[in-house]
């Protein structure tokens, strides 16, 4: 019996879509996440693909995907579709990580953490105001991250690990900014709501 070809592995037509491939692996990682062997099968496959997409690309053989029209017809894909399927062909860990944020996802939130850091570096902000907008900043941030997949558990460990990179970078940033603009506390703060910001719209 013939050895299955990485198409056939990943049980895809060899005139398939980068993201129908894609699909394709991410499915069947998920199907077989506790089978070591099965899982290299397929990360050999998915690979051995794509070099030979790439062969065709660089030799000018390769054909246009077939769910890509002309951009003159109203069926072509958005341009959207290409960066989320680019961003999928990273590790499946990183993939269930990262998040491809609507405008409405980096807009709120920036909004949020953009009034907070205006609050903490208001001249009249005190430790305890300043307390009191980290509190919130780290409340948003539980928000906003649980509304994606409504995890708590996660959206607690991903609002944790921003915190906790936020107030330690923070703090080493700060000593070397000095206290001639603004005060290293509030360089802190302002840091810690830039990477609660980034948590919110860009983790999930």
């Amino acid at each position: 019996m013939s050895e299955p070809t990485p198409y056939e592995l990943l049980e895809v037509d060899e005139d398939a879509s980068f993201e129908e491939v894609q699909d394709a692996r991410t499915r069947l990682t998920e199907l077989y996440s506790s089978d070591k062997k099965r899982l290299q099968s397929i990360e050999a496959a998915f690979e051995a693909i794509l070099m030979h997409r790439l062969s065709l690309r660089i030799t000018g053989k390769i054909k246009v995907p077939r769910d890509i029209s002309r951009p003159d017809e109203p069926t072509a894909r958005p341009v959207s579709s290409f960066v989320k399927s680019a961003a999928k062909s990273g590790p499946a860990w990183l993939n269930k990580l990262i998040d491809t944020p609507t405008r409405a996802d980096i807009l709120w939130p920036a909004g949020v953490y953009a009034s907070l850091g205006g609050l903490s570096v208001y001249p009249a902000a005190n430790d305890s105001l300043l307390q009191l907008a980290l509190a919130v900043g780290v409340g948003s941030c539980l928000y906003f991250v649980n509304r994606k997949e409504q995890k708590f558990g996660r959206a607690v460990l991903l609002t944790v690990a921003g915190l906790v990179i936020g107030l330690v970078v923070g703090g080493l940033l700060g000593s070397l900014v000095g206290s001639a603009f603004i005060t290293t506390e509030k360089f802190i703060a302002l840091f810690t709501f830039l990477i609660l910001w980034l948590v919110s719209s860009f983790l999930r």
